[in-house]
């Protein structure tokens, strides 16, 4: 049987599912894919609290409907830091990253085009969680080998012992929970 963490988020309650990730430790699931209201709730919260910057940079595919809406709401641009090379990409630039919810280590990839978009700019990095912060280290690395400078770093929810840094921004707290 299915067990949930209950919280609010931007002024709304979601029931988030709770998976293992080891023996000892479950994380409770914040998907926001499908939850246009907790997008449009979020991103406008979040715009809220966030310095002045130019462009949005956000990893491939969690963070894309938040930082699409964020661009929608601020009328900037966003790019997206893509987990493959595509045919249409030149002179592709890329770090490694290893997130709490996938098995395996990966890579995030930009392009000339985005990374062209980034040159000189501010630049606001945009996540649905901040766990471990890898994803995080990754998209800021990125973003300083394509001459952005890092304007903040945001994310909805800062889940574990990502809830007491002081270099992010987020809504809320997210617990982990370990088991006996």
């Amino acid at each position: 049987m299915a067990e949930y963490y209950e919280m609010q988020i931007a002024g709304l309650t979601r029931k988030l599912e709770k998976f293992p990730v080891s023996e000892k430790l479950d994380i409770a699931a914040f998907i926001m894919f499908s939850d246009v209201e907790i997008t449009i709730a979020s991103a406008k919260a979040l715009l809220g609290k966030c310095p002045d910057f130019d462009v949005i940079l956000t990893a491939e595919c969690k963070g894309i409907p938040l930082a699409y809406e964020m661009a929608r709401q601020c009328g900037k641009p966003y790019v997206v830091a893509r987990k493959s090379v595509k045919i249409y990409m030149k002179d592709v630039v890329c770090v490694k990253v290893k997130s709490i919810t996938t098995a395996e280590e990966q890579m995030l990839y930009l392009g000339e085009d985005s990374y062209n978009m980034l040159i000189g700019k501010r630049v606001l990095i945009v996540d649905d969680v901040i766990s471990t912060g890898e994803s995080l280290r990754a998209l800021v690395e990125l973003a300083q080998q394509a001459g952005g400078r890092i304007a903040g770093c945001t994310a909805v929810l800062a889940e574990g012992d990502a809830a007491e840094r002081t270099d992010i921004i987020y809504l809320e707290k997210l617990p982990l929970f370990f088991k006996d």
